[in-house]
Order: C-alpha cells, then structure tokens, then sequence
C-alpha cells in the first residue's frame, strides 16, 4: 500500500484524501490543518489521522473537541508520499521539510513550474512522471485545457490554439470574498498564464490565452480554438471525446446550458459533493470552420484536479505501467465514468 499524507485539508486536500482513501493500493496515514475548523472535525469523522502546523495549538483544537494525532514532520515520517494542497505560496516554503525527510512530493498548480521542475496532466506525460520524487499537478483550467489539446494533437495534430477561460469568482464555500458584482480582468494583459502553463506539460503546442473573472462560484467556462494539422470532422471530434475516459459530452437532449445546471445534473447522477472530474464539453458547440475547431467546455475547479493527484501519486511510486491503467484505475475506484 502507498502510504499518502494530505498537508493542508482544504477544497482540493478533502477531496484528494476521499479519493486516495477509495483507491485499493493507496492509504490516508494523515492530513493536516492550521487551525480548528469544520474541516478538522470532518476529518476526524473520516477516521483521518489529525496533524496540526504548530504544536502549540493543540489545546485549541481539543478545546473544539477535535483530536490531533502530532505535528506536520510527525505525519511526514509515516508517509511514502505528500500531497501538498496548502494555499499557492504555502507550498514551496514547505519543499525544504520534504528534501529534509526524504520524502516524495507533489504539489497543486497554485506554485509556479519551478517548485517541482516537473507539471503533470495524466493523459499527456505520465510516464515521465515516473518514479520522480517532486511533481507539481497543473491548475484545474491547465488541466483541462491540456486533456482535450492532447487528445486532438495526438489524432490530428495541433499548429495552434487560443482560448478565453471565463473563471468563477470564489469557491462556493469562501464566503469571505463576499458578494461580488463585477468582470474582471485577470490579467489584463494577454495571455493570462494558462497558456504558458499549458506549454509545460505540452511544450510544442502555440497556445494563446486570455482570461476573466466572473460572478459565479459553480464553475470556469472555455471557449476554445484548435487549428488542426488535418482535416477532421465533427463526427470524429465527438468520437474522440466519447472514448476519452476524462473528456465528456454536455449532449443537447439534457437541455443543459450552463455551469449551474451542470452541478445539479452531478448532483442527481449522486456524484459525492457535486463533483465532476471530467471536462465538459458542450456537443452542440462542437464545430469546424475549415480546419479550424471551436468548442466550450466547462472546468469544474474543485474537482478536475483531484483524480490527477491519485494518477500522479501512482507514477511517482511506479504503481502502474501507464496511463490507460492508473486513470482505469482510479475512476473505478470513484465509481465515475464520464458523462
């Protein structure tokens, strides 16, 4: 068994620690948390060994009634592997601990390349992640971006794509942004970093991106842009998508328009917490202008990233051959087939 800790217990950490839980090779020996908090009882509700950043405050997590197992560097000494989900910036201050343990090590895509040397999406380099000892999991937009980039590079070639990714405003729990009623650019400046992203895990593609933030909490949007090498069409497009075990089709027949009803839908197929690991991608949107493809999809940013960390923990350790097996393997475990 893979024995996983999960430093930092937020929206990404709970949901990798569920899914690492679920899998048969995998082991939740730890998560952690800075403070008393809905998610540290949670958390002991799971059965989850508690650490806590600082010792000193163990009493405030007692006082809440919450029990703490020790300290991060105890939880690391049971690990094989670390996932740290702390918030971007957070991560990289923790990289010497893990160099300092001998540890193995993977970070979220909210730290730069350089954390890890190394930007991981499943379906595009799994076999170069490979027995590594740092990996970084590109952000939930990169993520998706790159799942259906590399699906069509790798059938028809990709010369170029641009793409604007309409980004949610806050997570729905962060309640702490407030109400919020404005776009804004971000950045202003083209491209935003998904496009520069992209090129680390798929350093050939010519990709352009802008980006802007939304008053929404559900879900990004993308519209996307291909200009493929040869000529394709819809119907091989589609065909594509169905047989990609993390792409999925929004087909017209569900009357499906938006992030909104998207979420409702993963609630009524009894998905655990709404979640939807796939991209999804509107079929209707699906078209070509000469050899030019265009498409949007949704980007759920709570949850895209989650099943990437499981496949990354797996090459790391070198508990799977490939790709086609860990990501079988994985959404098995999660009960998902994409929509």
């Amino acid at each position: 068994m893979i024995k996983v800790a999960i430093n930092g217990f937020g929206t990404i950490g709970k949901r990798v620690a569920d899914a690492v839980a679920a899998q048969p090779d995998m082991e939740v020996v730890g998560v952690s948390k800075t403070r008393p908090s809905a998610e540290a009882y949670i958390a002991n509700q799971r059965g989850y060994p508690l650490y806590i950043a600082e010792i000193n405050k163990r009493k405030a997590f007692e006082d809440a009634g919450i029990e703490v197992a020790g300290d991060v560097t105890e939880m690391i000494k049971h690990a094989d592997i670390v996932v740290d989900a702390t918030p971007g910036g957070v991560g990289v201050k923790n990289k010497k601990l893990y160099e300092l343990y001998g540890v193995k090590a993977l970070w979220q895509g909210g730290e730069d390349h350089e954390v890890a040397g190394f930007s991981f999406c499943s379906s595009c380099n799994y076999t170069e992640a490979k027995n590594r000892q740092f990996v970084r999991v590109v952000s939930c937009n990169t993520t998706g971006l790159c799942r259906i980039i590399q699906a069509m590079d790798e059938k028809f070639g990709v010369e170029r794509v641009r793409a604007t990714m309409v980004r949610r405003g806050s997570d729905p729990g962060e309640v702490k942004k407030g109400p919020v009623d404005a776009i804004v650019l971000n950045p202003v400046e083209i491209p935003s970093h998904h496009g520069p992203d992209v090129q680390t895990v798929l350093p050939h593609i010519d990709i352009t991106t802008m980006a802007m933030i939304v008053p929404t909490t559900f879900m990004h949007m993308h519209a996307v842009q291909m200009d493929l090498r040869s000529d394709a069409t819809r119907e091989e497009v589609l065909e594509i998508i169905e047989k990609h075990p993390r792409l999925g089709l929004v087909r017209k027949g569900t009357g499906i328009t938006s992030t909104a009803e998207l979420k409702e839908f993963a609630q009524d197929m009894g998905r655990r917490r709404a979640d939807l690991y796939e991209n999804c991608i509107f079929a209707e949107s699906i078209g070509f202008v000469g050899r030019e493809l265009f498409l949007f999809q949704a980007i759920h940013q709570e949850a895209d990233v989650v099943v990437e960390n499981v496949d990354a923990i797996r090459a790391m350790m070198n508990g799977a051959d490939d790709a086609t097996t860990s990501i079988a393997m994985t959404n098995r475990a999660l009960g998902f087939t994409a929509i």
